[in-house]
């Protein structure tokens, strides 16, 4: 996979985190993406791509998806520590 080349946006706050947390796990984007479809989140490749680099905005549904498939809290996601 790619590194990411462009700056990461202002649409969201956990992009980068879900980003760190996934590839802490050993888990690419497409594993990540199987295992939220299989939570009930469709989203594509490019809309997960474009929530990692934080130019898309995230739903609360996803946001509880994202915590739980990574195993981190909400409020990891969202840099409380």
């Amino acid at each position: 996979m790619k590194k990411r080349t462009l700056p990461l946006g202002n649409r969201n706050m956990i992009g980068a985190r879900v980003t760190t947390a996934r590839q802490n796990l050993g888990m690419k984007q497409i594993e990540l993406l199987s295992k939220l479809q299989t939570n009930g989140i469709d989203i594509s490749t490019p809309a997960l791509s474009l929530l990692e680099g934080q130019k898309r905005p995230v739903s609360d549904f996803e946001l509880d998806a994202l915590s739980n498939i990574l195993h981190v809290s909400v409020d990891w996601l969202m840099g409380r520590e």
